[in-house]
């Protein structure tokens, strides 16, 4: 399979390692000074460029029909420009704010905790995340993806930076070192706490989930998510 790297930095080279382990071939590494692409080249992309460069680098890939694989964070105000670009061209597109493939088996988890808890007020959720300092945005994709996962099955109307009401789900987000990534769901009363949590140990287990999706992808059109590659649905 030949891949194209949109976005070259700490991820692109992650990825660029684990797909040449498994075999494949990268055939453009894309930055910010890149003057031209040859899209003919590739049979997937893989974008975890900054969000400013998002939308841009996956328009063009469907533009030019080849399937993407977008993990880039901060850019989601264009996200349903870029779902219906998909459907005008019959295009192939995976986003995910996380994929890590435990991440996504977390986020399952988070859901049904959710909805277990719906029926005891008692207990108030909050959400912190801690990442390393070169992290732009805050709070993190993944930890609105599971806030997501709460207020879908829960009284909460909205998730919130460092803000707390009755409705209102907190989140708290840590820039510290150099943390790949941690995530914790705490559920708090008088009597007791309920915590599930997941930590990353390093980059590569994003990239393997990357490399997965873009696997997974190829021959196929239509919008999908990690819950479509690992079966979850």
């Amino acid at each position: 399979m030949n891949i194209a790297l949109f976005g070259y930095g700490k991820m692109g080279k992650m990825i660029e390692q684990v797909a040449l382990e498994r075999g494949h071939q990268i055939v453009a590494k894309i930055d910010d000074d890149t003057k031209e692409i040859d899209f003919s080249t590739m049979d997937v992309a893989i974008d975890f460029s900054m969000p400013k460069a998002a939308y841009a680098n996956i328009s063009q890939c469907m533009e030019h029909n080849v399937p993407v694989i977008s993990g880039t964070t901060g850019w989601l105000d264009k996200y349903q420009d870029a779902v219906a670009l998909c459907k005008k061209k019959n295009g192939a597109f995976i986003y995910a704010s996380n994929f890590s493939l435990g991440v996504n088996i977390f986020f399952e988890l988070n859901a049904y905790l959710a909805k277990m808890m719906q029926k005891l007020p008692e207990y108030k959720v909050s959400l912190e995340e801690i990442h390393h300092t070169q992290k732009l945005d805050a709070p993190s994709g993944t930890a609105i993806t599971l806030a997501e996962g709460i207020i879908t099955n829960s009284k909460y109307e909205k998730w919130e930076l460092d803000q707390n009401g009755e409705r209102i789900l907190p989140i708290t987000a840590k820039r510290i070192g150099n943390t790949p990534g941690t995530h914790t769901v705490t559920y708090d009363s008088s009597v007791d706490s309920i915590e599930i949590k997941h930590t990353a140990n390093n980059r590569e287990g994003f990239a393997l989930g990357a490399v997965t999706a873009a696997e997974w992808i190829i021959g196929k059109t239509g919008i999908f998510s990690m819950r479509d590659v690992l079966n979850l649905g």
